[in-house]
């Protein structure tokens, strides 16, 4: 769920960004970033392998902006990182900017450790609650029914059955209470104001924190240098439209915070170039929206239009996301008016351009 697959050709031409720091920390590390922020990594493993996160001078401690995934390596990770670079100091605030296990996942560690309040969206807190909830449980008929209409065969809805339910086991338990973030919420942390941008799209609320003062945001996976999130169509919502949710996020975020900030995202490193990189961010997806309109003058189902939205070979591991990516164009097209779906007496979709 956390980031979307390199798609055909939107990498090419990439924007020149600018990387103004030559080491990334290690783990139990700290890079100092600008006065009072500190900029540290989680291990995560697989591809991505880190995910950042920031520590910001907040009284006699730190307030924390993202915690890493729940399990014993990180809080391993962060007890060194507490009596290293943090000084022994106590977190005073966890800030999450959205709900997936790599950015919430150790809140309920912290937050229980130090008796520090959760600062989130609502949207994220409560979905997040929701998908914990279904930790352990058997994978419900509307999500068969739903990958079914994608195209899947029996053995990869057999395989998504086994698999359900693990979303709860990458965190500790969540906090029981919350602070609630809203869009333009402006927040004192320690010397320096914050203001929430809240985007949408890759998740339901997902807030990025910008200091005027200081010239930095925190961007959580809203705005990443070299990848793309992900944004995808889920059972839950199976005939949402999240990427025009994204692509309208993007362009608010570029009205609203200037272009000389340093952007702090979670995954690589900071880096300036945010008005260049959200312009190649909208521009891929709307060149992958048009070549996917092109492909259909014959009628698809999702799992036939992978080859025109992905540069890699779609396997079992990459289907879920490849799938949810995929519908959220789809369904772009649709909400545009230039697509259409119908469904075959066997359950499912086909799509096709409309006339």
């Amino acid at each position: 769920m956390r980031d979307g697959i390199e798609q055909a050709a939107w990498e090419s031409h990439r924007p020149k960004l600018t990387y103004p720091f030559d080491q990334a920390p290690k783990a139990g590390e700290a890079v100092d970033i600008a006065p009072g922020v500190k900029w540290l990594r989680m291990p995560l493993g697989g591809s991505l392998a880190w995910i950042n996160v920031w520590a910001i001078a907040d009284g006699d401690g730190w307030a924390i902006v993202d915690t890493g995934i729940g399990g014993a390596e990180t809080r391993n990770a962060w007890r060194a990182a507490l009596k290293g670079p943090l000084e022994g100091k106590p977190v005073t605030r966890v800030f999450v900017t959205h709900m997936h296990p790599d950015h919430i996942g150790m809140s309920g560690y912290l937050t229980r450790k130090f008796d520090a309040r959760l600062w989130i969206t609502r949207l994220e807190f409560m979905t997040c609650r929701s998908l914990a909830a279904d930790t352990g449980r058997e994978a419900p008929q509307d999500a068969i029914d739903f990958f079914r209409a994608t195209g899947w065969d029996e053995e990869a809805l057999e395989t998504y059955r086994a698999r359900f339910g693990g979303f709860g086991r990458g965190m500790y338990a969540l906090p029981d209470s919350y602070r609630r973030l809203t869009d333009g919420d402006e927040i004192m942390i320690g010397d320096h104001m914050w203001r929430i941008v809240v985007g949408s799209g890759h998740s339901p609320e997902h807030a990025c924190l910008y200091c005027p003062d200081l010239k930095l945001m925190i961007s959580g996976d809203q705005v990443l240098p070299k990848i793309s999130s992900n944004v995808s169509v889920f059972p839950t919502e199976p005939d949402g439209d999240p990427l025009t949710d994204w692509l309208t996020s993007l362009a608010a975020i570029r009205t609203r915070i200037p272009d000389d900030v340093l952007v702090l995202p979670a995954h690589n490193d900071p880096f300036f170039g945010l008005h260049a990189r959200l312009d190649h961010l909208i521009g891929g997806h709307e060149r992958g929206l048009l070549r996917l309109r092109a492909f259909l003058t014959e009628p698809k189902r999702v799992v036939d239009v992978f080859s025109v939205l992905f540069r890699r070979r779609i396997d079992e591991g990459l289907l879920g996301l490849a799938t949810g990516e995929s519908l959220a164009h789809l369904n772009c097209l649709i909400a545009r008016g230039e697509a259409v779906r119908e469904r075959d007496p066997n359950g499912v979709d086909w799509y096709r351009a409309a006339a």
